[in-house]
């Protein structure tokens, strides 16, 4: 019994000094996503959605909830916002090809009618980014638009 003793102390010192370090923070401004919503013109409603269900991970601006201060929950969700960054990021929108845009929007399109985005890991703690059929409806028509407009452009490589 004295060794398990010894492994929980171990491990309870080692947990509250992890709490002194955390991952960089994605705390960008929100003057990033401006040239995003510049060009693509989402309606107001399909702008309130984008910033309640995706900016969070898709963005230079996250909000962070409170158990972000909590080591390894911190690391967890410097991961998921990283991984989403790597996807899809509206923060440096202008440094991509119309065809690179077109594509993330084919992607964006299928992976919201899919119900596959938001990740249902994020809703469990973020109600309301679960969409309805209705705002489904919104951001894909939305989308389509986009895409048509890109269809006009000329795609350089």
């Amino acid at each position: 019994m004295k060794i398990v003793k010894k492994i929980f102390l171990f491990l309870l010192i080692a947990l509250v000094i992890a709490q002194f370090f955390g991952p960089e923070k994605n705390e960008g401004d929100l003057a990033s996503i401006d040239a995003f919503l510049a060009e693509t013109n989402p309606p107001e409603d399909v702008k309130l959605i984008l910033k309640e269900t995706c900016f969070d991970c898709h963005s230079d601006v996250t909000r962070y909830p409170w158990y972000d201060k909590i080591t390894p929950v911190n690391y967890w969700l410097a991961g998921h916002v990283k991984d989403g960054k790597k996807h899809f990021n509206v923060s440096n929108w202008e440094g991509n090809s119309v065809k690179r845009k077109d594509h993330k929007f084919e992607e964006l399109i299928e992976m919201v009618e899919d119900k596959e985005m938001p990740l249902e890991s994020y809703t469990w703690t973020h109600s309301e980014a679960k969409l309805t059929d209705a705002q489904i409806k919104s951001v894909v028509d939305w989308a389509k638009l986009v895409r048509a407009k890109y269809a006009l452009m000329p795609k350089a490589e």
